[in-house]
């Protein structure tokens, strides 16, 4: 159909945009040409005249972001970038001169090292603001970059110098509507009023199965509309008048955030409107290719052909429309530097990803004590006197602080809510999913942010958790309840199978601490990360305090494991390894095989990372290689011990699911006890 809402020169760029994006799939064999082709001039329209981004400053703190949710319709955003002209910045903040993305590089999309991967990766490419593919997870990281907008506006803005106030925009499709966390993420958006929010919903009615109408007939107004969101219906992608009048309705709204429904035909402009490779993400073919730039009136010879007008005209419009914004952020930095000198001081650490001067410098620290406490409850206090320290450490739990002992409870914390977003205690509800995908829109928006449920729901985490590490953000997950001593509840709140899944993540820090001063160096290890997140794991039950002056300092926990008690009466003839609650357990073993002559050694091993990163010396001190009766303690699952005990050692470990009793009535029957693990060491023997 004609396009007569475009300019000549609008419609210039757009079919750049399309042509750029059939090319670059048809030449790596592989990826999804139809939705940037549809949606061309949609992120056209919105970046031209709606998005405040600077293509020389792409790091501006101010920027507004764009979430390119669908993914798969990478190509969208290279093509953007590459005609925003937006320049390289790299790990350091510095200039490269290269550009973000250049022609080469979508010449190289999908490829080995290219700056172009089949779908977006944050800290791989300028400009792209978060890791997007698993469909819903951009969404939910908008939610958490447009209440990061609000906290840091309410904590840095100054009258007449706003530091902080931008949007969130994203493009969403089909597929983020039918996965359960965008559902979770918009009801948590509705109910805070996140009027900075825009969603922008692809409504192409296409899936790789087919049309949507074969699982999905729900009407998206509708819901959005209960959810509290302003909700407003552009009937064709290529109406660009009407787009920009919704984006023009989202500005002005202030009270919710707003849906912006979108109809568009998948692979518009292809002779084939409904051609199956545009739909399911393959190639279009060259024939399909030449005919489609036919119908643009486009050179179907030349491929990756970007007309010289095309090449500087998005960049020159955002350049023009945000240079005075991005000039007015600057005086208002220059004003808080001079008003009020730490203030602006706390900014740039939090810019830089720094934390505040001297904030581990005293760490809480424990008495000893046989009764001891839960290490959830000394995690609680470990994080409200660190939390005091660190003005920018904010988070919550999914419905569960009471349990999880995460609420920050000191005089100014406050809560996160409408209208009053300078809290630090967010409050979550019941949506572990989403919980940790706003997490990570906070991490990406400077914060430092943490999250809390019981461990056997990081089930319902693990696509956050998954890309946290995979985008080396500092998120700390905390996990309590993690283990049998659940107790009553039973196997459906026993975590089992969970510590290996944590363990099994690259780039993932476990920490399961044995005792309250083991809490203490986990969180500061947590917290000091720069680069990666951590899992703590806390348990429900009391754990004794141990004596520090019989014992090794639990300073030993920042090499992962260390020798918490050496053997007495000579060389070590078996070593007890334990980590959490298992560890007092291994302490009074090793008393009574002691006195029974057997020379024990126990070895706390609160983070199996931590101690692959070490070197090989210190390994084999901790665990010789010549001591091969060993004996691994832990309420979990077995796979992964293996390595830690050989072939010759054993594992007290979980086998089966739980059950429902008393805890005492629990460790007895499934061998946590002084005397299983006594016999088990000797039969090591």
């Amino acid at each position: 159909m004609p396009d007569t809402s475009h300019s000549d020169l609008d419609r210039l760029c757009t079919d750049t945009i399309r042509t750029l994006s059939m090319d670059a799939v048809q030449k790596a064999n592989s990826g999804h040409p139809g939705t940037p082709m549809a949606l061309a001039p949609v992120g056209y329209t919105l970046w031209k005249g709606f998005l405040r981004y600077h293509p020389d400053q792409p790091d501006w703190p101010n920027r507004d972001r764009f979430v390119l949710s669908a993914g798969h319709a990478s190509m969208l955003l290279y093509s953007l970038l590459h005609l925003a002209g937006v320049v390289e910045v790299d790990t350091e903040g510095k200039r490269t001169g290269s550009p973000a993305v250049s022609l080469d590089d979508i010449r190289q999309f999908r490829q080995m090292s290219s700056k172009t991967p089949g779908h977006p990766e944050y800290r791989m490419t300028t400009g792209v603001e978060t890791t997007t593919g698993p469909l819903g997870q951009g969404c939910a990281n908008s939610v958490g970059m447009a209440m990061a907008s609000h906290w840091l506006g309410e904590h840095f803005n100054q009258p007449q110098a706003t530091l902080f106030d931008y949007d969130t925009y994203v493009i969403c499709g089909d597929g983020d509507m039918m996965e359960g966390i965008s559902g979770e993420a918009a009801s948590l958006a509705g109910h805070l009023k996140l009027a900075n929010l825009c969603w922008i919903y692809d409504n192409n009615t296409i899936s790789i199965e087919g049309h949507t109408e074969l699982a999905f007939s729900e009407n998206v107004i509708t819901r959005f509309a209960g959810y509290g969101w302003n909700t407003l219906h552009v009937k064709d992608a290529n109406d660009t008048e009407a787009l920009a009048q919704a984006l023009h309705t989202f500005k002005a709204h202030t009270d919710a955030p707003t849906l912006i429904v979108v109809d568009s035909v998948i692979g518009y402009g292809s002779p084939n409107k409904h051609n199956t490779a545009a739909a399911h993400g393959e190639a279009l073919g060259e024939e399909e290719v030449r005919l489609t730039k036919q119908a643009y009136g486009w050179k179907h010879d030349e491929p990756f052909y970007v007309p010289d007008a095309a090449r500087i005209h998005l960049r020159d419009a955002l350049r023009e429309r945000n240079q005075e914004a991005y000039d007015d952020w600057k005086q208002a930095r220059d004003h808080l530097q001079q008003a009020q000198p730490a203030l602006a001081e706390q900014l740039q650490r939090l810019l830089a990803g720094q934390l505040p001067k001297g904030w581990d410098s005293a760490p809480l620290a424990f008495d000893t004590d046989e009764k001891g406490i839960a290490s959830r409850q000394a995690g609680g206090q470990v994080l409200n006197a660190f939390a005091e320290r660190i003005d920018w450490l904010l988070g919550g739990s999914a419905d569960l602080s009471p349990s999880t002992k995460t609420n920050l409870t000191f005089d100014g914390a406050g809560s996160f809510q409408a209208g009053h977003y300078d809290g630090r205690n967010l409050h979550f509800g019941v949506r572990e999913h989403s919980m940790g995908a706003i997490a990570n829109g906070l991490a990406l928006s400077y914060l430092r942010p943490y999250t809390s449920t019981f461990l056997v729901f990081s089930d319902y985490m693990k696509p956050p958790i998954r890309l946290a590490a995979i985008m080396e953000l500092p998120v700390v997950f905390v996990f309590t309840h993690d283990s049998i001593g659940v107790g009553e509840d039973g196997p459906t709140h026993q975590p089992i199978e969970q510590m290996a899944q944590l363990r099994a993540t690259p780039g993932l820090l476990t920490l399961r601490p044995g005792d309250a001063n083991e809490v203490t160096q986990v969180w500061k290890l947590a917290l000091a990360q720069t680069h990666r997140p951590s899992a703590i794991v806390l348990s429900r039950q009391p754990l004794p305090t141990l004596d520090r002056n019989l014992y090794a300092s639990a300073d030993g926990v920042s090499e992962g494991a260390y020798v918490l008690a050496e053997a007495e009466g000579g060389d070590a003839q078996v070593i007890l390894l334990a980590t959490g609650s298992e560890l007092s357990l291994a302490v009074q073993a090793r008393t009574q095989l002691q006195a029974d002559g057997v020379r024990t050694r126990v070895v706390s091993m609160p983070s199996w990372e931590l101690f692959e990163e070490q070197p090989q010396a210190y390994k084999d001190q901790v665990l010789p290689p010549a001591i091969t009766a060993r004996v691994a303690v832990e309420q979990a699952g077995p796979i992964g011990w293996d390595r830690y005990v050989g072939h010759q050692g054993e594992k007290v470990v979980m086998n089966s699911f739980g059950a429902s009793a008393p805890i005492a009535k629990l460790q007895a029957q499934f061998g946590f006890t002084v005397e299983n693990l006594v016999k088990v060491a000797k039969q090591v023997l």
